[in-house]
């Protein structure tokens, strides 16, 4: 990639795991972003805003999360709930030393910062989320007419919906196993999430890459997920139940941060039931109370961070910039 050099990794222990970790930027900078990856994905996702955000002046970390690429998977699929990766985050940050961050996701990474943000506030300065806007009735058991997201998920889309079809262990990796990891990167990362990934390997023909991924590109990912699999990554739906039900506690909690909403018009997130209006209609602004703005880019797909990388990165900077020390 353009500016690797800049970039440096190591290994943190945090939680009880090691973590691989990118870096950039000096670590005596003003202010620190830390990058929550998606499925499936890496901190290579993030790649381009890393570059973009060092030069000027941000120190940028971004672990490969609990079951991704050179951090440890644990076996066990209870291993992999909200709390779980959470508790990977805030050690990290206290193995770096750092007490707050600003803080950027995508997807699952996304989630996950939504998690972080209701836990543990006091160590989120403010918050980029992309693609996946904070759902209650998803992320938390709320109310007497609450629906498990699975089988939300199942009477919406049907049982051949990909989160159905990986709740059964072992199912789902005969066909995301490493041996078809080159076949299924190039498939999801080019369709973009604009439909299921539902399709089996065998037989078909792979699509060609969109103009903002390369082969240098798909063969880092692919180089990961074949040496890895896709267990720990699969491991994280296999919890959404797990994690609604636990999250019981916050069911009326808001998301007390300074929070920017990023999303492509022609994500899958952006169409399911009812999400434009609650984005756009107050719902949302209800939830974070502190939301300044929700950005929504045509012509983007879900992997909006790869794909509108100068656009996203400059989104992230306008709005982290207003919460760093300026030099006087």
């Amino acid at each position: 990639m353009e500016g690797a050099a800049a970039i440096r990794h190591r290994t943190v222990e945090a939680n009880g795991i090691s973590m691989h970790v990118a870096e950039a930027g000096g670590e005596g900078a003003p202010a620190t972003v830390l990058f929550l990856h998606g499925f499936p994905e890496l901190w290579y996702s993030w790649r381009h805003q890393m570059e973009h955000l060092a030069a000027r002046g941000f120190r940028c970390v971004a672990p490969d999360l609990r079951g991704y690429g050179g951090t440890t998977a644990p076996p066990e699929i209870d291993s992999y709930t909200a709390f779980h990766v959470v508790g990977d985050v805030v050690a990290l940050l206290d193995a770096l030393g750092l007490a707050k961050v600003l803080v950027v996701g995508h997807d699952w990474g996304a989630l996950i910062a939504w998690y972080l943000c209701l836990f543990r506030p006091e160590r989120v300065t403010a918050l980029v989320n992309t693609s996946v806007a904070f759902m209650r009735s998803f992320l938390m058991c709320a109310g007497a007419g609450a629906v498990k997201p699975t089988d939300l998920f199942r009477r919406t889309y049907g049982p051949t919906y990909y989160v159905c079809r990986f709740q059964e262990p072992g199912v789902a990796e005969e066909e995301f196993c490493p041996a078809h990891a080159r076949y299924l990167m190039r498939r999801i990362l080019s369709n973009n999430f604009t439909a299921g990934v539902n399709e089996k390997p065998e037989g078909e023909e792979s699509p060609p890459l969109p103009a903002w991924l390369t082969e240098a590109d798909l063969d880092y990912f692919v180089a990961a997920f074949e040496k890895t699999g896709f267990t720990g990554a699969i491991n994280y739906y296999r919890n959404i139940d797990r994690n609604w039900e636990l999250m019981a506690p916050w069911a009326d909690a808001k998301v007390q941060v300074p929070t920017t909403f990023v999303v492509g018009d022609g994500d899958l997130t952006y169409h399911y039931d009812g999400i434009q209006d609650y984005l756009h209609k107050g719902g949302f602004k209800a939830d974070v109370p502190l939301l300044e703005d929700v950005v929504v880019i045509p012509g983007a797909g879900h992997f909006i961070q790869q794909e509108k990388a100068e656009e996203v990165s400059d989104i992230i900077h306008n709005f982290v910039a207003k919460f760093t020390p300026q030099p006087n």
